[in-house]
């Protein structure tokens, strides 16, 4: 049980990228997703938080406004959209469902809470 994410690569600063991961065993109609990242060097840091409402979705300050993840629970696909990148977006990117479907007051440093987790892609934005 997991998910199997997609997308990434090398983008130039201001460039966009979208992301998807697709669940694999279950499916999201009961979950939060999360959209983790980690930086080399750093810890996993939160960006966003979605829950199965659909509604009030948090986003990290440092991303509020460039990145947007929307979900098909009919697909059961979770797709993210980072635009105006910048180099210090630079990071491996994650997926992660919480059951439960509502995302935790301290969502973007709860990441132990999550059930399941995508691989990671990398995203790296350079000249």
């Amino acid at each position: 049980l997991q998910f199997v994410e997609s997308g990434g690569g090398l983008v130039q600063p201001g460039g966009s990228l979208s992301l998807s991961c697709a669940s694999s065993g279950f499916t999201l109609d009961y979950y939060a997703i999360g959209w983790f990242r980690q930086a080399p060097g750093k810890g996993r840091e939160g960006v966003a938080c979605f829950p199965s409402s659909g509604s009030n979705t948090k986003y990290a300050n440092s991303v509020n406004g460039r990145f947007t993840i929307s979900r098909d629970n009919a697909q059961n696909t979770v797709y993210r959209q980072m635009n105006s990148l910048k180099p210090e977006d630079t990071a491996v990117y994650y997926c992660a469902a919480l059951f439960g479907g509502a995302c935790p007051t301290d969502w973007s440093t709860s990441s132990n809470l999550y059930y399941y987790w995508g691989q990671g892609t990398q995203v790296t934005v350079s000249s």
